[in-house]
């Protein structure tokens, strides 16, 4: 028995973890897929100070210890899958040991050990345009902007999921999020990785022509974490073959298949 934990990536809610992977996992799993701070049906804003990886991971342990414990399956070891922020954050939990964390996945990691990565400097662009434009007048204008065109021209899915953050519930009021967040490293350089990946396993997974997520983002991951890569084809190619993959590969890995 084991409490599988999913976390979304930035701007999504619980639903698409869910969505994604609850077809893969055994039965009699504790499934639990908080939404993060300023996400889906939380509410919540708070300082700039609230959306600090650390902060978020925090916030997030305390939650899932209480659903865990609702549910009658305190100490109950985790396996963690990420997305993107999610992977971020599942990171951070694993550094901080808040949870007795076993095993995870990070599907297609966009940070890095630097504030502010070149991947992810289109989020601070589309959260400033919500804030003083909302969200139409912010997505015309984010529309006529290199960062879009840039993402365009390598991935139809990863432009449209950038137009997507203008038309999350409450974009505009939950800017902030785009703004803080993307100015946090997953990692420090006093961070061993190395340590931690021979500590507990884990993979990364990763897809082509993906301008959010780099493959080079999941390379290093994987090279300080030593951590074996789970391949997954463009989803610009074929979304439905990408699902499939993202499933068969982790349910692979961990074991489920």
């Amino acid at each position: 028995m084991t409490t599988v934990l999913m976390l979304h990536g930035l701007g999504n809610d619980r639903a698409n973890p869910l969505a994604l992977f609850s077809p893969i996992v055994p039965p009699g799993s504790l499934v639990i897929a908080p939404d993060v701070r300023a996400h889906g049906d939380d509410d919540r804003i708070g300082p700039p100070s609230a959306f600090a990886l650390p902060a978020l991971a925090s916030d997030v342990a305390a939650r899932v210890r209480a659903e865990q414990a609702a549910a009658g399956r305190e100490g109950e070891p985790f396996t963690v899958i990420g997305i993107s922020m999610g992977a971020a954050i599942a990171l951070r939990l694993l550094l901080s040991g808040e949870l007795p964390l076993e095993r995870a996945v990070f599907v297609r990691p966009a940070f890095t050990e630097v504030s502010l990565p070149e991947n992810l400097r289109a989020f601070p662009v589309i959260g400033e345009l919500l804030a003083a434009r909302g969200a139409r007048q912010g997505e015309e204008e984010f529309r006529r902007t290199s960062f879009y065109a840039q993402a365009a021209a390598s991935s139809t899915r990863g432009a449209a999921g950038l137009l997507e953050q203008f038309r999350s519930p409450g974009a505009a009021a939950r800017a902030v999020r785009l703004v803080e967040i993307p100015r946090n490293p997953a990692f420090t350089a006093a961070d061993d990785l190395a340590a931690l990946g021979a500590a507990v396993p884990t993979a990364v997974a990763w897809a082509p022509r993906d301008p959010v997520h780099p493959v080079a983002v999941a390379e290093s991951w994987m090279a300080r974490l030593g951590a074996p890569g789970i391949p997954l084809p463009a989803r610009d190619e074929n979304y439905s073959a990408y699902v499939a993959a993202t499933r068969s590969g982790v349910a692979g890995w961990l074991g489920w298949s």
